[in-house]
């Protein structure tokens, strides 16, 4: 008896965890902060519950986030969606150098490994500048023998600051960036994708710099609106910049060579819904793969 016991449960958690497919979303949620920040405000409850529909409307297995306030915050949030039918039993929390975003993620699967950075520096100008939200690396482990490693990334914005040049300190940055990238392909099939608000469009060098060059390049899967009418272009717009008044696509899903043998690109999209200004001033980007090496 006890042995099929022992059988039984074992049939029961292959079945939590094991998956045919999975998917993985990246959103940033625009300052989702609580009270007792001094130079912020809290996240309107209309604005939280926005961002709880944008989630639920996609219910993605694997959810990075940007912008999220302290841990107690993240903890309301994942406690709320889980009263919504979302339960994500897996976290992890970074806090970097910022005193107020931060970087987490929320898993449906079991993380089986965390390197995330919290200090990370370089050098500008003679001057040593810390990456402000830190880098989030962790291991997942989806089933049936599947694995993969997921960086949540959140890159300096556009924002100008007194201390250096935007844009030279995001470029400084996304170098960081690529190093740790290169560190990881070091085995040829190795399962990474890296997400995140990388603050600047597809043909900057920033992200020109992330993405690499052959043989270790990361492949940019480019999510878009689901297609309406025949002959319409493909909408892949993920943000809107109040400062120029502008609509840019900051937001990315880059996969090792390794992984894209596993994506799906009919499961990868841009949400596109009414609330999602109500939200933030991104939209959720999510991508599908099937959970075995190809």
């Amino acid at each position: 008896m006890k042995t099929f016991q022992s059988i039984l449960m074992v049939a029961l958690t292959w079945g939590t965890f094991a998956a045919e497919s999975f998917t993985v979303a990246s959103y940033n949620v625009e300052n989702y902060l609580g009270s007792g920040q001094v130079k912020r405000k809290p996240k309107p409850p209309e604005a939280r519950r926005a961002v709880r529909e944008a989630i639920l409307r996609l219910r993605p297995d694997v959810l990075a986030l940007q912008e999220i306030g302290q841990r107690d915050v993240l903890e309301e949030l994942r406690a709320a969606l889980k009263t919504e039918g979302l339960d994500y039993p897996h976290l992890e929390f970074l806090q970097g150098p910022d005193p107020v975003i931060h970087l987490a993620v929320l898993s449906r699967f079991p993380i089986v490994a965390r390197r995330s950075q919290a200090h990370v520096f370089y050098l500008l100008d003679g001057r040593r500048f810390p990456v402000q939200r830190g880098f989030v690396e962790v291991d997942i482990r989806i089933g049936g023998g599947y694995q993969f490693t997921l960086i949540n990334v959140h890159l300096k914005s556009k924002r100008p600051v007194p201390e250096a040049d935007q844009a030279e300190m995001r470029l400084e940055e996304a170098r960081k960036l690529r190093a740790r990238v290169l560190e990881l392909l070091r085995k040829k099939e190795a399962n990474l994708l890296l997400v995140g608000d990388l603050n600047d469009t597809p043909n900057a060098k920033p992200i020109k710099t992330v993405i690499g060059r052959r043989p270790k390049r990361l492949v940019d899967l480019r999510p878009a609106e689901l297609p309406g009418t025949e002959g319409q272009r493909r909408i892949v717009w993920t943000s809107f910049y109040k400062t120029e008044d502008a609509y840019d696509r900051f937001d990315y899903l880059l996969a090792s060579s390794g992984m894209v043998r596993e994506w799906s690109p009919a499961g990868t999209r841009v949400l596109a819904w009414p609330g999602w200004g109500k939200a933030s001033d991104h939209r959720p980007i999510i991508a599908e793969f099937n959970a075995r090496d190809e």
